[in-house]
């Protein structure tokens, strides 16, 4: 079961990756949006969409919350495109690990010198 979740996940992700890319038309949304990971859930039912915003934190709201807003134009979307007999509900959360992660290393770097 754990092996069919994890192609869920990365197929999950790549369809998503590319209708933000390409068909999701929202001036609310940062330019530069990556999707870290997806996690779904075990019945799945649900499935948590991680993003990566590059900007300041009012910019990480407003795509955020242009997420969440087209979480169903997204779900109706890829859709067809997987083969699946229900496709799990999305759900958007912000996802600041490569943020802290270059945090971490500019601290580093810092006390090295």
């Amino acid at each position: 079961m754990a092996y069919r979740i994890e192609r869920v996940n990365s197929l999950l992700r790549q369809e998503i990756g590319s209708v933000l890319a390409g068909e999701l038309q929202d001036p609310r949304i940062s330019t530069v949006v990556s999707i870290t990971r997806v996690e779904v859930s075990r019945d799945l039912g649900f499935a948590k969409v991680f993003v990566s915003v590059l900007g300041d934190s009012e910019e990480k709201a407003n795509t955020l919350r242009a997420l969440k807003d087209a979480a169903g134009f997204v779900h109706r979307t890829i859709k067809p495109n997987l083969r699946m007999r229900s496709v799990p509900r999305l759900r958007f959360y912000l996802d600041e690990a490569i943020e802290k992660g270059a945090e971490m290393l500019t601290l580093i770097d810092d006390v090295m010198k």
